[in-house]
């Protein structure tokens, strides 16, 4: 995938795998600052805890949330080769959620009791625990055996289709190179030799 831009709307756990798309040097990290990991959490804000994305990450942070990431592309490329997931990656990411786990936290809102999640610890400790968490949980759902590879040559994303003949990660970026690429074929074949 050519475009640096990060994609989102997949299963947290899928986009956080796709903030290293292919690029013309190699794989790039999208999140390789904390100012980046920052801008993800902005753009994932709505399937996050709220105390997450309120707080600037700080270099620290992000060997945590690199850990996590690595740990689950592990696992969901065995998926999409067929084989048995590695057994350090789901040791990992059980550990993730270990270093901080999430206690209910009681309160009271003036009339009623309410409940949220809370964890402690540092900042990206926290938020590792809870993208393992959503890791666990997309990994174990029956949704996963769906997992693909976007078939653009040059694309490294994973997604859960929606629609069973979806090919690409996203139809405005592979999906229309690809178009495009066909049509240049097509066209080219049917030109006149020297032409």
């Amino acid at each position: 995938m050519r475009d640096s831009a990060t994609l989102t709307g997949e299963p947290l756990a899928l986009d956080l795998v796709n903030t290293r798309p292919a690029g013309p040097g190699g794989r790039t990290d999208l999140l390789g600052t904390p100012g980046q990991l920052a801008d993800w959490l902005a753009l994932e804000a709505d399937r996050l805890p709220r105390a997450l994305c309120d707080l600037a990450p700080a270099p620290g942070d992000l060997a945590a949330v690199h850990t996590v990431r690595a740990y689950t592309e592990a696992v969901v490329r065995a998926l999409l080769d067929g084989v048995a997931p590695p057994a350090a990656a789901l040791r990992g990411l059980t550990e993730a959620q270990r270093a901080a786990p999430a206690v209910r936290e009681l309160g009271w809102d003036g009339s009623r009791v309410t409940a949220s999640d809370c964890r402690t610890g540092p900042l990206g400790v926290r938020l590792a625990a809870v993208l393992a968490e959503a890791a666990a949980d997309l990994l174990t759902d029956p949704a996963v055996s769906r997992l693909r590879k976007c078939e653009a040559d040059d694309c490294v994303m994973v997604f859960l289709p929606s629609h069973p003949r979806r090919r690409w990660c996203s139809p405005t970026r592979c999906g229309n190179r690809a178009r495009v690429a066909r049509y240049y074929q097509r066209h080219k074949s049917a030109e006149p030799p020297g032409a």
